[in-house]
């Protein structure tokens, strides 16, 4: 018997598909409830309710993405397989075999012995890819089911919240916004960081509505006037405000490490138009009327991104100096930029995919050839996991057709993305015609040819610079599929090739030393560690410059390379370089000094630029998190020129336990003074702590990093290598 709530959110439910679905498809959605509340009579919910209040939900939000009547039964039969133990030839024989093999591959993975839960979850999603492949709804479904489970996570224990919020951030809300289901994706992102960071969520959530408040009156004059100076140009447009989800403000606070409000001082309008030649007219009144915001503009109309997603970008300087971004697009292009895939389904009826549709399985397609290739589960999970969401670049191929890459993809990447086969014959690149190395990192608008030689091999090297997974999947794969005879001779070559670097030969290393080496990689023989350079489990450059420390017997007083995580590097001495001054929190690279050993920089230091895309001399490595210790970095403070202000400086980074090493300054011009201050802190989280504190008091005007691209003069020395006592 169904309880009043439920016969009531049943009725609204058919009520809204009643406007889009056929008096037959909608019975068939109907009959699909009563089936399920059926096969869930008697279960209830953490919170409570009947069970089937569940189905029920995930077909409102499908409802609202109008998909058609075979996905709206599935999702009211989800669990009926995994819950119920009701088989899919039943469900297929009492209504048609579309909606059991969605229901199937939405289900959860039946029992089956495995050594973790962890597994369980990454076969569970690889059954899902499978069934994708079959049927793309069956992922809108899962979204939509998981977005209510996030919507009644409130329930559950405090671990099973985690494990759930972190699945949501980590693959279903990249999963959504790769599929362009834009409004899907920020409320997942919004609902998991709320539980994973309750207290950052509330202050960022507080902080939105508190400045919407205070800036409302200048955005309305802002609409009112791009308005009127529309219409006077005979455009006829809507305008909305868009507010920003807190997790999306969070992300570019970390990325552009920017504070709260530097980052809320931007709001957004989006402007809709009857077709695209509308949309670039629009955009020229506006930029007419308001001072546009240098390199802000976008074009994602001409060249729409990965997930179809169609609009033009800019940001505009409007009343009383507050900047605001513009998203102007067609009505159109507005539907498919919120729903992506799950956009005109329900009008589909066998015809031609929607952009974002055929975009989606092409990405599905692309999956399931690192599936093919994946040795596990897990493995899979994790190789997609780096690729699912990232800035894109985009590139041509010498006939024209447009290539969407990650950010920092290099030619390998370009060339796997074109056919595996292109990428494992891959030997060289010509970008805009000219000779290139594969390792530098593409942008946008640029030509690339790849030169393919005509043995394929894939080189272990890549994979230290690669950045797409289907680029990094082929690569393993074809490294695993090497004979060990092969992987020796492979391996040999390559580590000769790196003791070139250094002037050495394998042959004329003593004995003594390859066998300390050995013993302190944990190997058993040289034949081992020569398969292991050639099939990719360990670095030559790495191997290299151990048996060159060894050679030199220096003594391994200095902090251990086993510190950042990094394949084949154990034991190797690491410095810090002075002129970037990398703490633990930066993006940073490793550059293999003869005289130094491994020395660490930022990736943006201006003194390792010119090198950064040599593998022979740099390799990309990443902190450990358990890595302890004071690091120095450098800080200006741009201060009022009064008495006692070291003494408050001092006293501020005292308080957050860290110690000052030197202060110079620069000569005071007019009543300011810039100190640069030489301090040690343990992290990046350590230094922004001390940098917001500063900020706070009255005379300090600045309070900023230094690095070493940036320029300063300071001569004047206020306190050098300051002893313990006085910091």
């Amino acid at each position: 018997m169904l309880m009043a709530t439920e016969t009531k959110n049943l009725e609204k439910l058919t009520k809204n598909l009643g406007l889009y679905l056929g008096q037959d498809q909608l019975e068939q959605v109907k009959k699909a409830y009563f089936f399920a509340a059926n096969a869930h009579s008697g279960q209830f919910r953490v919170s409570g309710d009947p069970y089937v209040s569940h189905p029920l939900a995930v077909a409102e939000i499908l409802g609202k993405l109008k998909m058609d009547e075979d996905c709206l039964s599935a999702a009211m039969l989800h669990d009926v397989i995994e819950d119920s133990g009701i088989p899919k030839t039943f469900l297929k024989k009492e209504f048609n075999k579309e909606v059991a093999n969605l229901v199937d591959g939405v289900s959860k993975l039946d029992k089956v012995e495995l050594s973790s839960k962890k597994d369980i979850q990454a076969e569970s999603f690889q059954k899902m890819v499978l069934a994708m492949s079959e049927d793309i709804r069956v992922i809108v479904v899962k979204l939509a089911d998981r977005l209510h489970n996030m919507r009644t996570i409130k329930y559950l224990n405090h671990e099973k919240k985690n494990r759930i919020a972190n699945e949501t951030i980590e693959i279903y809300a990249p999963i959504a916004h790769r599929l362009g289901m834009h409004q899907i994706y920020r409320e997942l992102e919004d609902l998991a960081f709320q539980n994973l960071y309750p207290y950052r969520y509330k202050v960022i959530d507080q902080a939105i509505k508190k400045n919407s408040r205070g800036r409302k009156k200048i955005l309305k004059k802002v609409e009112s006037s791009i308005n009127q100076k529309l219409n006077e140009n005979g455009l006829n447009c809507s305008i909305i405000s868009r507010r920003k989800h807190c997790y999306g403000i969070y992300k570019k606070m970390k990325k552009q490490s920017k504070t709260l409000n530097e980052v809320l001082d931007v709001y957004a309008l989006k402007i809709t138009t009857s077709d695209a030649m509308d949309c670039y007219k629009t955009l020229g009144v506006i930029h007419n009327a308001f001072n546009p915001i240098e390199g802000r503009f976008k074009d994602y109309i001409a060249i729409p991104k990965s997930n179809s997603y169609q609009s033009l970008h800019t940001g505009i300087i409007t009343f009383e100096g507050l900047p605001v971004e513009i998203q102007i697009r067609t009505n159109e292009m507005d539907e498919l930029a919120e729903f992506g895939i799950a956009a005109h389904w329900a009008y589909k009826s066998g015809k031609k995919d929607n952009p974002a549709q055929a975009r989606a399985r092409r990405w599905v397609n692309g999956l399931m050839e690192i599936n093919e290739r994946s040795e596990s589960a897990s493995d899979f999970v994790e190789v997609i996991k780096t690729g699912l969401v990232s800035n894109e670049v985009y590139v041509f191929t010498p006939q024209g057709d447009i290539i969407d890459l990650p950010r920092d993809s290099t030619p390998v990447d370009f060339a796997f993305a074109l056919h595996s086969d292109i990428g494992l014959h891959c030997s060289g690149c010509r970008i805009n015609k000219n000779l290139a190395p594969l390792s530098v990192p593409l942008e946008s608008g640029q030509t690339v040819e790849i030169i393919t030689d005509k043995v394929p091999q894939a080189n272990p090297s890549w994979l230290e610079f690669i950045r797409t997974s289907r680029a990094r999947s082929a690569i393993r794969h074809n490294l695993k599929s090497l004979k060990d005879s092969e992987a020796r001779k492979f391996g040999k070559h390559l580590l000769e090739q790196s003791l070139n670097v250094h002037e050495t030969k394998l042959r004329d290393v003593p004995k003594n030393k390859i066998k300390r080496l050995l013993t302190s990689l944990n190997i058993k023989s040289v034949r081992e560690l020569l398969e292991n350079i050639g099939s990719g489990k360990r670095s030559s450059l790495v191997v290299a410059h151990q048996i060159m420390q060894f050679l030199d017997d220096k003594e391994k007083d200095e902090v251990q390379f086993s510190n950042l995580h990094i394949t084949g590097s154990e034991g190797l001495v690491v410095t810090y370089s002075s002129c970037c001054r990398p703490i633990p929190g930066d993006h940073v690279i490793a550059h293999f000094s003869k005289s130094r050993g491994i020395v660490i920089h930022q990736e943006r230091c201006k003194n390792i630029l010119p090198i950064r895309h040599d593998p022979a001399l740099c390799s990309p490595v990443q902190w450990e998190d358990t890595l302890s210790g004071d690091f120095s970095v450098e800080i200006k403070i741009v201060a009022e020129d009064k008495a006692g202000i070291l003494a408050e400086v001092s006293a501020v980074i005292a308080e957050y336990s860290s110690n000052i090493e030197s202060i110079k300054s620069d000569p005071p011009i007019g009543e300011k003074v810039d100190l640069y201050i030489l301090l040690a802190v343990t992290n990046r989280n350590n230094l922004a702590r001390i940098l917001r504190r500063l900020r706070r008091k009255d005379f300090v005007l600045s309070a900023t990093r230094m690095h070493s691209w940036e320029q300063r003069n300071a001569t004047l020395p206020i306190i050098e290598e300051v002893n313990s006592e006085n910091r």
